[in-house]
């Protein structure tokens, strides 16, 4: 038995290098989740590390786990009236985009593998969802951001085709393996589990807030583990009713996140901080639980599979998805090779694992392969291809003020930040001309990284950045009447 001592060594160990190769991904341009997966296999029994890890049940918690918090963080961070003009085209992208990558996906593996068509479809299906934080994360470490509304459509998309990807997976793994299942009561249970995700979702933000509202604790720092105990609860209460646990996690995040509530901006800091945690951990497992030996046979396979799901299955699918909504040729090409995969595709080939199905092994190497190819070919390239489409912009980097303002009040009194747009119809304006609500108070402005202190006076310039104090009501009067 190994001792305890030199278990916590290790995963402290493996936690630091972690950290450290976040920033340099950041100079080199490519995912973290690259470098997590990285140090995972050279931690590994196949590397210096030694570390024998052949467990996907574990595995497979740890990911699932991990995937319900990073999900809510992400919902959490998702601004409602930004995605509200891509909802639908979004929503396209999740449902059709999905389907038909993994139709094109299986048809492929069945020509090259010699598949068959449920078994293609399988591997379609497990690599058909896409991880948007590779790609902010490559664009932040260049500096570059995305035009219009691409940006909140990859967001939305990647956050909302998870639901989409679990259904297919163990949908055409319950037809592999339970033969006489109809497919009408597959079309049943994803209805139920979209029904029941996005009802339960949605009660449970709104009862969230709720609840951190009413409880007062007597310990500010109490108010994080609440937070996790209800997403642990939304997500398991879920999965017991039937529904989609992770559309609930992050319909609950959406929620909670365009609400005003008490404490909101550290709470919001901490799931930042639990969301990397979550996505390290992830990572190191499942970089863990792979074996890099048995990757070199698959290796031409696998490049094949990845060539063909970045240069044919994705764009086909995100044409076929976007057809109805007015985007440019080249936004649609963008959103095409923004298709990075990530952790998602490498949990659910564990599910096949447990199942016991004879080509189970194979899928996951295979998998594995592609989502390694994907982030270091399409995640490296993601900058130039933005450039050369002209679809990039300057990267807007948020405002830091030197006081972090966590007013202990009620939850009518709040502390908001409001960007003028660019096109603002308030530009050369004082402050006192805004006719801003009464009781609304500005209490600093940022301009050009620099923190000035307002008065009646000050006009306000393109790019500046407001706070706001004041209580709910006043101050989405206020914001109506600066975001014009």
């Amino acid at each position: 038995m190994v001792p305890v001592e030199l278990l916590l060594l290790s995963a402290a160990l493996l936690l630091l290098l972690s950290v450290l190769a976040s920033k340099l991904s950041t100079r080199l341009g490519v995912p973290a989740l690259l470098l997590f997966l990285a140090i995972g296999m050279l931690a590994g029994s196949d590397g210096p590390g030694g570390i024998y890890f052949d467990d996907p049940y574990i595995a497979q918690l740890v990911g699932t786990l991990a995937l319900a918090f990073i999900l809510f963080a992400g919902g959490l961070d998702t601004d409602w009236h930004k995605i509200r003009p891509i909802l639908a085209p979004g929503l396209s992208l999740a449902l059709i985009g999905v389907l038909a990558t993994a139709i094109a996906v299986g048809a492929f593996a069945m020509y090259l593998l010699h598949f068959s068509l449920l078994e293609g479809l399988l591997l379609g299906a497990i690599v058909s969802s896409t991880d948007a934080a590779a790609v902010f994360a490559v664009m932040r470490s260049r500096g570059v951001n995305l035009r219009g509304q691409l940006k909140p459509l990859i967001e939305f998309e990647s956050g909302s085709n998870d639901p989409m990807a679990v259904f297919l997976t163990l949908g055409f793994l319950q037809l592999l393996t339970h033969p006489g299942t109809a497919p009408v009561d597959l079309l049943l249970l994803f209805a139920r589990q979209m029904l029941l995700g996005s009802v339960v979702g949605l009660l449970a933000g709104f009862g969230m807030v709720w609840l951190i509202v009413h409880i007062h604790l007597e310990a500010e720092g109490l108010y994080s583990p609440l937070l996790i105990a209800l997403v642990m609860l939304t997500f398991a209460v879920t999965l017991w009713l039937g529904g989609s646990g992770f559309l609930a996690v992050y319909l609950a995040g959406l929620v909670m996140g365009n609400r005003d509530f008490v404490h909101r901006r550290s709470l919001m800091q901490f799931q930042d901080g639990l969301a990397w945690l979550m996505q390290i951990s992830m990572f190191l497992v499942l970089g863990l639980l792979v074996f890099p030996r048995d990757l070199i046979p698959i290796a031409g396979m696998g490049l094949a599979i990845a060539g063909f799901l970045a240069l044919v299955a994705r764009p086909v699918s995100v044409f076929l998805a976007l057809a109805p909504f007015q985007f440019a040729l080249r936004e649609r090409l963008l959103v095409a090779w923004c298709g990075l995969r990530g952790a998602v595709p490498i949990i659910l080939a564990t599910f096949p694992l447990l199942a016991g199905l004879g080509s189970a092994h194979m899928i996951f190497n295979l998998v594995f392969f592609v989502v390694l190819t994907s982030a270091l070919v399409q995640g490296t390239l993601l900058t130039r291809v933005a450039r050369w489409l002209r679809v990039d912009a300057p990267e807007e980097i948020a405002p830091r003020y030197p006081l972090e303002f966590v007013p202990e009040v009620s939850l009518n009194h709040q502390l908001r930040e409001v960007h003028l747009p660019p096109k603002s119809v308030n530009h050369g304006k004082s402050i006192m001309e805004l006719g801003l609500p009464k009781g609304v108070l500005v209490v600093l402005l940022q301009r050009n990284g620099e923190n000035i202190t307002p008065g009646g006076s000050t006009v306000l310039a393109q790019g500046d950045s407001l706070l706001l104090l004041g209580d709910t009501d006043s101050i989405a009067r206020a914001r109506g009447i600066l975001e014009r």
